[in-house]
């Protein structure tokens, strides 16, 4: 018997597994995982890409409705208000498009653009009889069912060119939002801008009296800022307690009451929180 034949009862290695499972039409979503994190285990993958891909796979699997922001939650202006009452709304909200309604929520006239407004502002301050024009302000607002899987809308987004899509639930009501940045940060994590807390800060203090505190924030240190006694005996961080008082993951845009503080959700992902804004009431 020839030693140097390949013994066909030999186990395949990980490389030929992963090659297997990478075929178009793999049969067991669990084993290609383990084939991947095998491959992080030995350094051919980064970890970074492997959390990536773990999020390209979640997001296939998930509906608007799991990430939308709720209609009770979003920013609207209504279409019969002056410039000057919501221009300021605007401005605080840190968004850049806007669902703008008529008598009701479900009453969508159109998708408003920040950016459109900077002239707007200005010539409002400066000429305060000027007769406000919707109609070369709106844009088509995109509506999508709340059980739209998440990878088809994302390739919707890229096709139409659109940023924002208003959920309809089955009752043909708008029941939330979402837009293109909300499921790019379940694949790639929180998109972070000019606006956000820098890496060395837990928390950071708006104009508005309230606060911005990153989930991660040790509750001792978060405790010392506020003044506040919140228990950190069975959670490190300010974000596995807002987690446990609400008894299950919140949303963006859900508030928990804990004491004299009020935590509002600002980003979380499919797995945790991330960013929280605070305020004492």
């Amino acid at each position: 018997m020839n030693d140097d034949l390949p013994n066909k009862q030999e186990p395949r290695s990980w490389l030929e597994r992963l090659s297997h499972f990478l075929h178009p039409e793999p049969q067991d979503r669990e084993e290609l995982l383990t084939l991947l994190q095998e491959a992080v285990e030995h350094k051919l993958l980064d970890p970074d890409a492997m959390e990536m891909i773990q999020g390209v796979i979640d997001v296939s699997e998930m509906q608007v409705r799991d990430i939308m922001v709720p209609r009770a939650h979003m920013v609207v202006v209504e279409i019969d208000s002056e410039p000057k009452d919501f221009i300021p709304a605007i401005k605080a909200s840190g968004h850049s498009r806007f669902p703008v309604i008529g008598e009701t929520r479900d009453e969508i006239k159109g998708i408003l653009l920040a950016k459109d407004l900077i002239d707007i502002d200005f010539r409002q301050e400066q000429t305060p009889s000027l007769t406000f024009n919707w109609s070369s302000l709106l844009r088509p607002a995109f509506f999508v069912p709340e059980s739209k899987r998440l990878d088809a809308l994302l390739r919707e987004f890229r096709q139409k060119s659109m940023h924002m899509a208003l959920i309809v639930d089955e009752y043909g009501g708008i029941a939330g939002l979402v837009t293109i940045e909300d499921i790019l940060e379940e694949i790639v994590g929180e998109i972070t801008d000019e606006h956000d807390i820098s890496e060395d800060a837990y928390i950071k203090k708006n104009p508005d009296s309230t606060y911005l505190v990153k989930a991660l924030a040790p509750i001792d240190e978060f405790n010392e800022y506020f003044g506040s006694e919140l228990s950190d005996e069975d959670f490190d961080t300010i974000g596995g307690l807002v987690t446990q008082t609400a008894g299950h993951l919140p949303k963006r845009g859900e508030i928990v009451t804990i004491g004299t503080l009020e935590f509002k959700i600002i980003n979380t992902d499919n797995r945790r929180i991330r960013l929280i804004e605070v305020r004492k009431v």
